[in-house]
């Protein structure tokens, strides 16, 4: 071998290219792309590109980042050209936005780009966007698995405008069930988060696995996402500033998936006024969970807010956990005769009671009762006190089924999965 050809041979195919109008820019952009990419990457303007994907070279281009900014909304057109020149080639496209209003996002995504990560960069999400780029569209091979064969389906189930990946795999819209804490510390993400887990795994093994979507509403304080260790996404405060601009994409690009199997909205990365959402957007994120997914917990604040009525006439089931103590029985009474002065469903609430006093505490037990009387209420369901495991779970980012599978609360949480689970498929039949 030559010198020459030994040269050749150190040099490494160009796998992917930022486009913007200055990368310069984007400094973050490029100590991240050098991390991942290595050598592997280059650098090309918007009109450099277009050029470039009819290069021969450009057939080796797994993905493009097109960066763009604020100054660039002018040319939403031009963008559109490249994302359109990419996608002919069959590229992936990584859209990495800094200060884009949400209306320009949403026509860039609509335009066909692939994967949206904000700027400034948060730790690990182009890494995880690129992972997604190159791995082939598991949704649609994870649906495509459960489909009847192609002769069993009717002739028009090839012209219907839903790709059945995003499709629910019930002929109804999925079953809505909120969650929410009457008073601090009573469990209400922790069973919403493992409800969700639970949910997921309910299914028998013949039957196709229920697709579960989880919306943490608390939009002050939600902790969802760290009790799955899933990062706080920009793009979720984009999707609920501009809820009217919401489609299918941009709501899929808002969720973060665990294991790729319970799919996630998690709260904003910062904190922002109740108010923030109109009923409106509420209904229309929750119309949209139900559209693709068979069960949607909603995971609510304990505050009530204008849009808590809207959650209350949605969801199918309405849980409200509670302790044995006198705040969370003042704050039940205040609450019920709120909903009943407004003429709200009162009785849709089922009510949890979270560590509940085990089977032999007779006096705890009698304890439980009266508070039922005196309330005027009945407390469906009892969760024991799942102790220190509980707090270590939240702390290690894994649901309880992962980490503590034998807790007496995470087995009480599953028996309430599979009776849902049964439920819902009764309904079905």
């Amino acid at each position: 071998m030559t010198s020459n050809e030994h040269s050749s041979a150190e040099v490494p195919p160009i796998l992917a290219c930022t486009i913007s109008r200055d990368v310069q820019n984007f400094d973050l952009l490029i100590e991240d792309m050098e991390d991942i990419m290595g050598e592997a990457w280059g650098d090309l303007g918007f009109t450099d590109a277009l050029a470039y994907f009819q290069q021969p070279d450009a057939a080796q281009l797994e993905f493009v980042a097109l960066a763009v900014d604020h100054e660039d909304e002018q040319n939403l057109p031009a963008l559109g050209e490249v994302i359109a020149a990419a996608k002919e080639r069959l590229i992936k496209v990584i859209l990495i936005t800094d200060e884009v209003t949400p209306g320009a996002l949403h026509q860039l995504l609509r335009q066909g780009a692939d994967e949206f990560v904000p700027y400034p960069l948060p730790d690990g999400e182009l890494k995880a966007a690129i992972d997604r780029v190159r791995t082939p569209e598991p949704k649609v091979l994870e649906t495509a698995a459960h489909e009847e064969p192609a002769a069993a389906a009717p002739a028009s189930a090839a012209s219907e405008p839903e790709p059945a990946a995003r499709k629910s795999n019930h002929d109804r819209e999925g079953v809505v069930i909120a969650v929410q804490g009457l008073a601090g510390g009573t469990g209400a993400t922790t069973l919403a988060v493992n409800l969700g887990w639970e949910l997921v795994n309910a299914a028998k093994k013949k039957e196709t696995p229920p697709r579960v979507c989880l919306l943490d509403l608390d939009l002050q304080f939600g902790s969802v996402s760290t009790f799955l260790d899933l990062p706080r996404r920009e793009v979720v405060y984009e999707l609920l500033s501009d809820t009217e601009a919401m489609d299918d994409d941009i709501f899929s690009q808002a969720l973060s998936g665990f294991e790729e199997k319970l799919y996630v909205l998690t709260a904003p990365a910062d904190i922002l006024p109740l108010d923030l959402v109109e009923p409106e957007d509420i209904e229309r994120v929750i119309a949209m969970a139900r559209k693709h997914y068979d069960y949607v917990i909603v995971d609510l604040p304990k505050t009530l807010v204008q849009w808590s009525e809207t959650v209350l006439h949605a969801a199918h089931v309405y849980f409200a956990t509670l302790e044995l103590d006198m705040r969370s029985a003042q704050n039940t009474l205040r609450l019920k005769r709120a909903l009943q002065s407004e003429g709200l469903p009162f009785d849709k609430l089922r009510f949890v009671l979270n560590r509940a006093p085990k089977f032999t505490d007779l006096n705890g037990k009698s304890r439980v009762k009266r508070l039922a009387d005196s309330l005027d209420i009945k407390i469906d369901i009892q969760l024991p006190d799942g102790g220190k495991q509980i707090t270590q779970s939240g702390d290690h980012g894994t649901p309880l089924a992962q980490s503590a599978a034998k807790n007496p609360l995470r087995k009480e949480i599953a028996k309430l999965a599979a009776s849902l689970h049964k439920l819902s498929g009764a309904d079905d039949k």
